[in-house]
């Protein structure tokens, strides 16, 4: 690991930027200096957000539309973004992703295709664009935000646990792939984080300390992983160490230990009228304009 990366000046572009994990890293990123590139789907709520985090002391801040399932729609989202501030883009952080939830057999097809294309092909195609640009230049970072239950998993996550282990094994063979060039890669790995995300997740109260964080957190982390060029951070450490040791039991004892811990019921409980508004925001954006 080298020295401390400064980010004053560096512009750094945000997938699904628009609200919770990923505006809360553009905010850090625009406290380190950092001129800061929103894309999202909403393209409405992406302008509303950067003129929002515009009006920070010496904020440069754009919202862009993106599709990240469409390999044109990030083509040009690379080109506005490094016009925005007249130079190219330093950092990605691939930040977009849905995680609707329930038991696997009750999934519809559609949705469990949609987790495919915006969790796993939106980093597949965004890393490919990105690193190729870094090597043209010899200088970059990519972040691909993936998740604790890339790690393990988790009943009534089943798409979204495959998509986030895919994002995990990925991120670590693109590093292996990267190691000798000058060009940063990062797994960020957070645990339940207070966003619509999660909304309305069963989350036992004794569990809450080691497994919820606030996207404040998250962005910490990923400002974090881009400075000091760190493979793969997990948030918070405490949630990584109970997977971690969770992940040596066999199977039918990890998952006793997980329902015992009530971990197996935070998302096949959840509260249905929290999911629902998540649900029918996911199931509109996903429709043709």
């Amino acid at each position: 690991m080298g020295q401390p990366v400064s980010l004053a000046g560096k512009v750094v572009a945000i997938t699904g930027g628009a609200r919770g994990i990923g505006k809360a890293t553009a905010t850090a990123f625009l406290d380190r200096g950092a001129a800061v590139v929103i894309g999202d789907l909403d393209d409405e709520l992406a302008g509303k957000t950067a003129v929002e985090l515009s009006a920070r002391p010496g904020a440069r801040v754009t919202g862009l539309p993106l599709d990240v399932t469409d390999r044109d729609s990030f083509a040009r989202f690379f080109d506005a973004a490094d016009a925005a501030f007249d130079a190219p883009v330093d950092v990605l952080v691939n930040n977009a992703g849905i995680m609707p939830t329930g038991h696997y057999v009750d999934e519809a097809d559609r949705m469990t295709d949609r987790q495919l294309e915006v969790n796993v092909q939106g980093v597949l195609t965004g890393s490919k664009l990105a690193v190729r640009r870094f090597l043209t230049r010899g200088r970059g970072h990519l972040v691909n935000i993936a998740s604790l239950a890339g790690l393990t998993g988790y009943p009534g996550l089943a798409t979204y646990c495959a998509t986030k282990h895919a994002v995990v094994g990925f991120t670590e063979a693109l590093w292996g792939e990267l190691r000798d060039t000058p060009i940063g890669v990062s797994a960020v790995m957070p645990a339940v984080v207070h966003t619509e995300l999660s909304a309305g997740a069963n989350i036992p109260r004794s569990m809450e300390r080691l497994t919820v964080v606030d996207p404040e957190d998250v962005a910490e982390a990923v400002v974090d992983a881009v400075i000091h060029d760190r493979p793969k951070v997990v948030v918070p450490k405490s949630a990584g160490v109970m997977v971690a040791s969770l992940s040596l039991l066999p199977t039918r004892a990890k998952f006793a230990v997980g329902r015992w811990l009530k971990l197996d019921v935070m998302f096949t409980e959840s509260d249905p009228r929290a999911r629902a508004r998540y649900h029918q925001r996911i199931a509109v954006e996903e429709q043709p304009s």
